[in-house]
């Protein structure tokens, strides 16, 4: 896929732009209108990643607090280990999630995680705790900055994507994090179908399309039927828990437990440490992606280096057991849609770490077939989201999506039990009604409990809403009649109303998400930050201009021992001054100083770095 920093032509003066706000990554795609882009890039109607403020196709879904105020992006990644209780990282899979939900994840996250009094999981950061929402929504500003940048004017619009197994509070955080970003989000798509969009399979005439997507965090699989452009979602499946991260902790926790026995040391036991050893389990699993051994080096917290070699066949043994987790939900989707694996065209690989071969050969025995893996599988969905943005914008009228409810939505009933009013995989927009009845006489108001899963008994189900209808007719049990509607939109946001037959009354309500924010809370934020805009856009050209410097500071002061020994007493004297003064800026927090300051440096040894270069090109030629 192309990549692009470009300005639209006049032809677009509201672009609308598909996001994949990913676990590990996110980043935008873009498709240019006719003769958009430069030299007509962009008019064969193919998506470009916009590149990120930095220049960056992808930027990490990390959010830093070490110096206060959070960075996102490669800045924050770069505080990962050196400053990990301070570094938010895996954010997607708190969304829209209560703390019992991820209990079990306390334990193996450097920062810390809280329960608050409705349910909802925090992040403790400093003196202030955070929601997911909120940490997503500063990743969702950096990708607005970013794709402003490239086009080269404001952009509003976009479409996101999530798991297809995201469940509605899920769906509804996502979209509470791009309203709080500032965007208008207007649709939320499945990764899955996204990704069947960009490999191009809007090509052929008719198929049936297994989507394999393992991210960074989360696992769905889908399955779909196209017909002449038109993408029929039939069944979709997955774990909202299962990811890439998994992989990194099986290496992890095998190289924690040897640690352990050798130095009596457990680096899981240390907030600095964990943060440690997950990168390091990170590099050896990307490195065995494409070789057949890796070493894994742990210096952080211990009296001496920790190195361990992996061999690709060691990993795939404790990889494997995770990567069978995969198996289950694949069969239930094929089952779901009634189809067989013989019955498939293709089986689409999506996600970072399908790169692994050890998981491209779980999908092939499951599936039974040669795997599709002819687009980049970190792109791939946003490519998907931009396609699906540019005929939202009316430019291209050949393609049509028709996703499914990821699970089964209804309401609770005498004896606590769910009645199930729209089945999972049913197709969306869809709309269901039924018919209850009161079970104590003279009743005059019924509680509506909305719920989400496919359980029978309502505790083994999500909660998604309560609400009350007043204004029954006293009568003896059984006799009102009470109309339940469910309407779920193209988004899988779902509203609900009931209504009494004879009495007329209509209760109505649009389900809020239980673990979010409430409407005052995102209001009261988009209202701060846009008294603060113009403190945090200051902030922020603060912390570059310092990440700018620090490596130009850090290199001349590397060099002062040089500087006394090759330049003449006065000029190694302004190479301290100079040091001196770049130092003295950044404590002064002035981002105009730092800029200048750190020019001068750069200049001011320009002439040591020139003499250092021919006396390394002296002893090579002459080492004696």
């Amino acid at each position: 896929m192309a990549q692009s920093s470009v300005t639209v032509s006049s032809a677009a003066k509201d672009p609308i732009v598909g996001i994949d706000l990913g676990t590990t990554h996110s980043l935008v795609a873009y498709v240019l209108p006719q003769g958009g882009g430069r030299n007509g890039e962009g008019s064969d109607g193919k998506p470009v990643v916009l590149l990120s403020r930095e220049g960056h196709r992808l930027v990490p879904s990390i959010v830093s607090f070490a110096t206060g105020e959070p960075v996102v992006g490669y800045a924050a990644k770069d505080k990962k280990v050196r400053d990990a209780e301070h570094t938010i990282f895996s954010v997607k899979r708190l969304l829209g999630r209560g703390f019992q939900d991820v209990r079990d994840s306390v334990q193996e996250l450097p920062f810390k995680l809280l329960p608050s009094e409705s349910g909802i999981v925090r992040i403790q950061m400093g003196d202030r705790s955070y929601t997911a929402i909120e940490i997503s929504a500063m990743i969702l500003r950096e990708l607005k900055l970013g794709a402003e940048k490239a086009l080269g004017m404001p952009v509003r619009r976009a479409v996101i994507t999530v798991p297809a197994y995201f469940n509605d509070s899920q769906r509804q955080a996502t979209r509470t994090a791009g309203r709080l970003a500032g965007w208008d989000v207007l649709r939320i798509i499945n990764e899955p179908t996204a990704a069947s969009l960009a490999y191009g399979l809007d090509r052929k005439k008719q198929g049936l399309i297994a989507v394999y997507d393992l991210g960074g965090g989360t696992f769905d699989v889908s399955i779909l039927k196209l017909h002449d452009g038109i993408f029929e979602v039939l069944a979709t499946h997955g774990d909202t828990a299962l990811g890439g991260d998994d992989l990194d902790r099986v290496i992890a926790r095998a190289m924690a437990d040897e640690i352990q026995r050798e130095t009596g040391v457990d680096p899981f036991a240390d907030v600095q440490q964990l943060a440690s050893i997950l990168e390091a389990a990170e590099r050896v699993k990307i490195a065995l992606s494409t070789q057949n051994e890796a070493v894994f080096e742990l210096a952080s917290g211990l009296t001496s280096p920790f190195k361990r070699n992996w061999t690709r066949a060691q990993f795939e043994k404790l990889a494997r057991p995770v990567l069978e987790r995969t198996r289950e939900p694949c069969l239930m989707a094929l089952r779901d849609a009634g189809i067989s694996p013989q019955e498939l065209s293709d089986v689409v690989m999506v996600g970072g770490p399908t790169r692994l071969p050890i998981v491209q050969q779980v999908a092939r025995e499951i599936f039974g077939k040669e795997l599709n893996t002819s687009v980049h599988p970190d792109e791939v969905v946003a490519a998907g989201a931009a396609i699906q943005a540019d005929v939202l914008a009316g430019n291209n009228r050949d393609l049509l999506l028709l996703d499914v409810v990821p699970l089964s939505l209804g309401i609770e009933t005498y004896g606590g039990l769910m009645s199930t009013l729209i089945p999972r995989n049913t197709r969306i927009p869809a709309v269901a009604r039924d018919r209850y009845t009161t079970f104590v006489d003279n009743q005059t108001g019924v509680d509506i409990h909305v719920l989400q899963g496919e359980r029978e008994k309502i505790e083994d189900n999500r909660s998604l809403a309560r609400f009350k209808l007043k204004g029954i007719e006293p009568a003896r049990a059984g006799t009102p009649r009470i109309e339940v509607t469910f309407l779920i939109d193209a988004d899988g946001i779902l509203q609900v109303s009931a209504k009494d037959l004879k009495a007329g009354n209509e209760q109505s309500i649009e389900v809020r998400p239980t673990f979010g924010l409430t409407d005052s809370e995102v209001e009261k934020m988009l209202t701060e930050s846009a008294q603060n805009a113009e403190a945090d856009v200051a902030y922020r050209r603060l912390i570059e201009a310092k990440n700018e410097a620090e490596p130009v500071l850090r290199a001349a002061e590397q060099k002062l021992p040089d500087a006394l020994r090759l330049l003449s007493e006065e000029e190694a004297c302004e190479v301290r001054n100079r040091v001196d003064a770049l130092k003295q800026a950044m404590a002064e927090n002035d981002d105009q100083v730092i800029r200048e300051k750190s020019f001068r440096l750069s200049e001011g040894t320009r002439k040591l770095a020139d003499l250092l270069l021919k006396e390394a090109v002296a002893q090579a030629i002459d080492p004696s």
